[in-house]
């Protein structure tokens, strides 16, 4: 049997992104060079045509000059640091960017929005291999770099699966030299993807290998057969336009520890979280029960980030009317530790959360109209004398804990 070359993996890969509604591109056919060009040199990262004609479409109400002044500032780099750069991006692309303009003779604020995730059809999303970057005297070409209106936010590197010695790990390992030799195409960046053209593991521009990973599912239900190949599951089950926007705009986080760490869920995170946030809105419904459901951990699964991304995505859903959430522990230890990563998730949250040192700090939390993320331990809510009754604090039904 003849073995498989790269380019026919990457053919095929090409090929199941149309299928999914990518528009699919020969990189030097948009190159500064060609007849068609859309770049006016190898160091645009960003088809900015692209950009402009889908931010007039999806923000009709925006003067044309403060859609301009957004596209300046997604162009424009502001520190040499890329995980800031790349974190102040990915900010503007998940909340809109902020731009003034003179209205009725004032000056109004308002936001531009560089992608629609509510309608994924409005959006251009566009597969292009082979784009050559050069930066600083260097020209690297990813194998496939994937735009959602013609902002790079992936890049695929694939591997011969007929070399032994081109691995899913050294197709990371390519990643690496990339995002030191053309920081440029990673400021935008929010998944990378390596395949030797079976296997394939996703993660973010400040991923270690280890925190490279499969994702196992197509429809969300059950585990893809062990025979598909896993770059086949990966595109079907991650990259279709929706799970792709959902993804992006409510699954990703940037903590900051000892440096900072850009996350995205895993397979098992992204569906767990969708599968409770269905559940809660049921039972929150007019007609609902209260009564949501229990997800069950294994240790090493990433709970805690499962959580923080629950809470962020229920904070936007407008059925719940800005809840108030109230996480609940029985150890002070085990509160702490969810309180850190929440605290460091706050982006997310589209707030910072508060902790209860107290029952009564607890009561008065608690008594808001609506918001918040209220971090406390089972016994606060328990009466100071026994035989009291503890008080009603809310009978809201946007209430979750």
């Amino acid at each position: 049997m003849k073995p498989i070359t790269e380019s026919e993996v990457e053919q095929v890969t090409l090929d199941i992104l149309s299928g999914l509604g990518y528009e699919v591109i020969h990189g030097p056919d948009i190159a500064p060079d060609s007849l068609t060009a859309e770049r006016r040199s190898y160091a645009d990262v960003v088809l900015a045509d692209r950009l402009r004609s889908v931010i007039g479409r999806i923000n009709p109400s925006i003067p044309q000059d403060a859609q301009e002044e957004a596209v300046k500032k997604v162009l424009r780099t502001q520190s040499p640091d890329l995980i800031v750069n790349n974190h102040r991006f990915h900010n503007m692309l998940v909340n809109g960017v902020d731009v003034e303009y003179r209205k009725n003779d004032r000056i109004a604020g308002d936001k531009v929005w560089l992608v629609d995730f509510v309608n994924p059809e409005e959006n251009e999303f566009l597969a292009v291999n082979q784009f050559s970057v050069t930066e600083n005297n260097i020209t690297r070409r990813p194998d496939i770099v994937l735009f959602i209106n013609g902002l790079p936010i992936g890049v695929i590197e694939l591997k011969n699966p007929a070399d032994e010695n081109a691995t899913v790990y050294s197709a990371f390992r390519q990643f690496q030299t990339y995002i030191s030799q053309i920081p440029s195409l990673f400021q935008y960046n929010e998944l990378l993807i390596a395949s030797d053209g079976l296997n394939a593991k996703t993660g973010t521009i400040t991923s270690n290998w280890d925190r490279f990973l499969p994702w196992k599912t197509i429809d969300g239900k059950t585990k893809a057969p062990q025979g598909l190949p896993q770059i086949d599951v990966l595109l079907r089950g991650m990259l279709n336009k929706k799970i792709m926007l959902d993804l992006i705009r409510h699954f990703v986080v940037f903590e900051q520890e000892t440096q900072m760490n850009k996350k995205i869920a895993a397979y098992h995170q992204y569906h767990a979280v969708n599968k409770a946030i269905g559940a809660t809105l049921q039972a929150s419904g007019a007609q609902g029960d209260r009564r949501c459901g229990v997800v069950w951990h294994t240790q090493g699964s990433g709970k805690s980030l499962i959580m923080a991304f629950y809470a962020g995505k229920l904070i936007l859903c407008e059925q719940m009317r800005n809840p108030t959430l109230v996480v609940i522990t029985d150890r002070n230890d085990l509160d702490d530790q969810l309180f850190g990563t929440f605290s460091r998730c706050y982006e997310l949250l589209r707030q910072k959360p508060i902790q209860a040192e107290s029952r009564d700090q607890l009561r008065e939390y608690l008594r808001v109209a609506s918001g918040g993320v209220v971090f406390t331990t089972i016994q606060k809510f328990m009466p100071e004398i026994k035989g009291d009754t503890y008080p009603l604090l809310s009978d809201r039904r946007s209430m979750s804990g």
